[in-house]
């Protein structure tokens, strides 16, 4: 019985450990898979799709307004010290011209009833309706400039990602070359056919090369964090980012006459034009309250006067009533309140328009730039590349001489130094090309073609 136990513990542990390595099994992205998992788990766009799930009720909220509305009331008073009425002299023949003193009402008072209200018409209702749906769209554009950030944000961690791990391999790769002569130094010094010096400028440049390796995990750690932040994974799930940093986004070279052009696409521009449509719907609405208002109304109630016992009276009679009716609102005078609001909103709408005017200007500065930024690291990604192999070039050969002892190590080491500041550039020059290209999509308003 203990083996079995024993045996069945063991299964379980083997299960619970099956299970924990397959929850963290490494998940590999590129581009696309990394921004649309982030448009499904962000944070900051669940909450933007909350709120346009909440616009969606506040339509219906200012709908249910001109539906009819259904109460149903009940009272039941209980008279501790009942109202004295005075009674002229001439009620009270018994008291000497005196007048006659008698208690008002009853001591119990019981209604119930139910009353229906429905709005006929009212102006102010249906502006109200206009400027929630309006509200609505608002919502979904705000939405909308919360997916563009995700993207913009998982695409600028993903490219810095990569241009990391891009870095390791170059840093990799002269370790090695270091590695290898510091095996052929140490032997030559022990033949005594080199100094302890030029072992120890090996030594040197190799573990200033290993601290820049151990500065660059840490950071490449670090940029992997802010990646799976932007994308709402766990910080604990492991990924390996399978796209390569020389991936281009853009199919076409995009030219500065682009910049002319309004851009009505981006999120930023349409909200504002619905804002504006917003502010003129609210002006309208102030208006309405000029307008009169109509609305019907009925009641039907039970209610009952009786003195004694409250609860359980016999002698309690119950008499129905019932009315219907018109009721109409004229606003005459407001102290010149809706007036004052009016114009409140109307300098917000012209400051709405010179937002759009300003906005419009910062589109073109934005897109010219990202264009002209573009270009730029275009150009100097062909220049660095020329740059790294002039470097490998000048290593390989002073690398020959070295060993044909035609060339000092110094020689040798700036060399190497030369070469991998070379890469580090190339490297920076591709990163500053994918964030380019990200800019550039996002003054066109277009981030959204990165899911696709």
């Amino acid at each position: 019985m203990i083996k079995k136990y024993l045996a069945l513990g063991i299964l379980m542990a083997f299960m619970q450990t099956g299970f924990a390595q397959a929850q963290q099994e490494t998940k590999e992205l590129n581009l696309q898979q990394a921004v649309s998992y982030a448009l499904e788990n962000n944070e900051t766009i669940k909450k933007a799709s909350n709120d346009e799930l909440s616009s969606k009720y506040m339509i219906n909220e200012a709908r249910s307004n001109g539906l009819p509305q259904v109460d149903i009331k009940g009272t039941a008073v209980r008279t501790l010290e009942k109202q004295m009425i005075a009674l002229p002299a001439d009620f009270n023949p018994e008291q000497n011209g005196k007048p006659l003193i008698k208690p008002m009402g009853t001591d119990n008072t019981v209604q119930a009833g139910i009353s229906v209200t429905q709005l006929l018409f009212s102006k102010s209702y249906f502006v109200g309706l206009k400027a929630a749906r309006t509200a609505e769209d608002v919502y979904r554009i705000r939405r909308e400039m919360a997916n563009e950030d995700v993207i913009f944000n998982v695409g600028t961690a993903y490219f810095m990602v990569l241009q990391t791990k891009e870095q390791f391999e170059s840093i990799n790769a002269n370790l090695r070359k270091l590695e290898q002569l510091e095996k052929i130094l140490t032997l030559q010094y022990k033949n005594d056919l080199v100094k302890k010096v030029d072992v120890n400028r090996i030594k040197v440049s190799k573990i200033n090369l290993e601290n820049q390796k151990k500065n660059l995990q840490s950071g490449y750690e670090q940029q992997l964090n802010m990646l799976k932040f932007f994308m709402g994974m766990p910080l604990e799930q492991p990924i390996k980012l399978t796209g390569s940093a020389d991936n281009a986004i853009l199919t076409t070279q995009p030219t500065l006459a682009e910049a002319e052009q309004p851009v009505t696409e981006r999120t930023g521009y349409q909200a504002l034009k619905k804002q504006k449509e917003l502010t003129a719907l609210q002006i309208e609405g102030v208006k309405a309250g000029y307008y009169p208002s109509l609305a019907a109304f009925g009641n039907y109630n039970y209610q009952s006067q009786y003195n004694g016992r409250m609860i359980s009276n016999q002698e309690a009679m119950w008499f129905p009533n019932s009315q219907v009716g018109l009721q109409v609102n004229i606003p005459v005078f407001d102290g010149l309140r809706k007036k004052s609001q009016v114009q409140q909103h109307q300098i917000a709408l012209k400051n709405l328009e010179l937002d759009l005017q300003q906005y419009n200007k910062s589109t073109q500065v934005e897109l010219s730039n990202a264009i002209n930024q573009l270009n730029n690291t275009r150009g100097n990604i062909d220049a660095q590349d020329e740059n790294v192999k002039l470097a490998q070039e000048v290593y390989n050969t002073t690398n020959e001489l070295y060993k044909e002892g035609l060339a000092p190590l110094s020689d040798l080491l700036n060399a190497e130094t030369s070469l991998r500041e070379a890469q580090t550039n190339y490297n920076n020059e591709r990163l500053k090309y994918q964030i380019a290209q990200l800019n550039y999509l996002k003054a066109k308003g277009k981030l959204e073609t990165l899911t696709k």
